[in-house]
This record gives structure tokens, C-alpha cells and sequence, in this order.
């Protein structure tokens, strides 16, 4: 362990504005996702552009539904990565307008989304595991829905779907969580106090790894067409349907594409699967490390999966690093 703290102090120094040449690269802009799978996943990718390619690399903060809104309005930034797609109307449209292109499924399995229960109250309670014992039991299970932020696509998808499968009508309040760090402390605090809770969540992440979580089962296939509808703030679904598993992709303007083919290249082999994810969000929670540390903890162990990624030479100057 000690190495790999001394590789995570090292990283902070080697990431340093400066240290990092740009000669062969140039600028890059690559977005830093409000959630903890993401934000690793761009440090990891910031990491290797920056000693293996010489990129300068500027972090973008955003979300789902803004990043895409920035690329659609002003071409950036370059590269978005961890993009749950089923979530995003606007994926489409940006792909077929030939502004983005469809670099890699950053998540190999695709992405786990759904609502979600605490085993604890479904082991006391086993009908809560289903919509309909949701909707009888309103006041068993808090009265609230836990929603995503503002920013995120699946907040307008569970607004609907919530309408229309009748949470509302059945007593529960929708809250809207400020952020993804409000939602994920809001499970962990009812888990530690054996409190009601239920709400959307997603995997992979470290809360469920972490906490027993049982997914409600909502009796209905998935439906494209109310899901895309639901998903989309301008138009209002009336129908019902399960969420999908999604697919979760990395992708870059086709300007950007063209400009740095070589870092193009790399972001279309840059994908894990989901074990690793959770490999890597278990052990940054155990550590209450950062993400910055998180990064390199991946990279001192995964040579092996990283090299295959990256080109010869970018290979032969991180090897100085690890």
C-alpha cells in the first residue's frame, strides 16, 4: 500500500498546470462527470494524455444533459466520457448531425439503472420488492422518492415515470437531490439507521457495493418510445417502462477526431468492465481516497489492461511512471 500512496502523492505533483508539454497534442478538453465512476475514469484518461501524449488537458465540469447542450451550442468540450445514453435524447441527434462520434462503451457491460429499495426493508416486508407493493405502502417507506439532480437526464425520466406509475397519486413527494453526492449520502445514512428509503441509484458505483440494495421490480417491459419521451424534458411520457441496461459510451466531436487522431484512437480501446469499476470504487471508498488517488491506484494495478490501450510511444513514456 505504501507504493500506492506514494503513486498518488506523485500524482498530484505530476499533474501539476506546467508540468505537462503540449507539443505534440495540443489542447483537450474532456468532461468531469458529477458522479464517482466518472470523475475516475477522466482522471484516468487525463492522466495518460498528459504523460503518454502531451496534451495539455482542461477538465470540464458537468453532467449528462449540459455536456451535450455544450458540444450541440459550441463544439465542446472535445471529449465526453461515461455518457449514459439511454438517458440522452440529444446523443442521437448530435451522432446523426455528424457533430459527435461514438468512440467506445467506456463501461463494457453497460450501465445498471432502476429503483430501489433496502434489503432490509424487503427482507421485513417482502412486497416491496414490487410496484405494487410501492404504491400500498407509501407511508412504510418514507413517502418520498429520491430523484436525481438537476442536469441529469434520468431526473426527467423518473418525473414521469413516477407520474405515471402513480407515485404521486399515491402519496410520494419527489424530491429532487441538490447533487449525486446528496443522493448517495442520503441511502448510506438510512442503511446505517435502518430507515425507509427509495429512490433511482445505479451500478456501477461504490454505494452498491457497499449496501445490499434490491431493485423494484416494475412489472412492465421496457418500452423505447415512453422511455426516450420520458427522458427528453420536452415532451411528457404517458406511458410506463422498465429502465433498460444501458449503454454508457465515451464520445468526441468529429473536429476534435480529425485535430488529434492519435488521443481519438486511444479513446476508442479506453473500456472496463464493470468489476474493475467496482474494483476501483471499493477501494477508494475503503481509503477514503480521492479521485486523483483512485486513478492511480487503477493504473499501478492494471498495466496489464491500460497498455493495450495507448499507442508504442505513449506506452514507453509512462513507463518512467509505472
Amino acid at each position: 500500500m505504501s507504493k500506492k500512496l506514494l503513486g498518488a502523492a506523485a500524482f498530484g505533483v505530476m499533474m501539476m498546470p506546467g508540468v505537462a508539454m503540449a507539443d505534440e497534442c495540443g489542447e483537450v478538453s474532456i468532461t468531469e462527470m458529477n458522479w464517482a465512476s466518472s470523475a475516475i475514469i477522466t482522471e484516468i484518461a487525463k492522466f495518460i494524455m498528459e504523460n503518454g501524449y502531451d496534451c495539455s488537458v482542461q477538465k470540464v465540469p458537468s453532467s449528462t444533459t449540459p455536456s451535450l447542450v455544450s458540444v450541440a451550442e459550441t463544439g465542446k468540450p472535445d471529449i465526453v466520457t461515461e455518457l449514459w445514453i439511454n438517458g440522452a435524447p440529444a446523443y442521437q441527434e448530435l451522432q446523426d448531425a455528424g457533430k459527435i462520434t461514438t468512440a467506445a462503451d467506456v463501461l463494457a457491460d453497460g450501465g445498471l439503472e432502476g429503483w430501489w429499495v433496502p434489503r432490509y426493508m424487503v427482507d421485513a416486508n417482502p412486497e416491496l420488492a414490487t410496484i405494487e407493493g410501492v404504491l400500498a405502502n407509501a407511508e412504510l417507506l418514507g413517502g418520498r422518492f429520491h430523484n436525481c439532480p438537476d442536469g441529469w437526464a434520468c431526473k426527467n425520466t423518473n418525473g414521469d415515470l413516477a407520474r405515471n406509475f402513480g407515485l404521486v397519486d399515491a402519496g410520494y413527494e419527489i424530491f429532487v437531490h441538490g447533487s449525486g453526492e446528496t443522493l448517495a449520502t442520503s441511502i448510506g445514512a438510512a442503511y446505517e439507521s435502518q430507515e425507509p428509503w427509495i429512490g433511482y441509484y445505479w451500478s456501477p458505483d461504490p454505494l452498491m457495493a457497499k449496501y445490499d440494495m434490491v431493485e423494484v421490480d416494475l412489472g412492465v417491459p421496457y418500452n423505447e418510445e415512453v422511455f426516450l419521451c420520458a427522458a427528453n424534458a420536452e415532451c411528457t411520457a404517458e406511458g410506463v417502462s422498465s429502465w433498460p441496461v444501458g449503454p454508457v459510451k465515451t464520445v468526441v466531436t468529429t473536429d476534435f477526431a480529425s485535430r488529434e487522431p492519435a488521443v481519438a484512437e486511444f479513446m476508442t480501446k479506453m473500456s472496463y468492465d464493470n468489476d474493475t469499476v467496482l474494483g476501483f470504487l471499493s477501494w477508494m471508498e475503503d481509503n477514503k481516497a480521492t479521485y486523483e488517488e483512485a486513478a492511480v491506484y487503477f493504473l499501478l494495478n492494471n498495466k496489464d489492461m491500460w497498455s493495450g490501450w495507448i499507442s508504442e510511444d505513449a506506452n514507453k513514456k509512462l513507463a518512467e511512471f509505472f
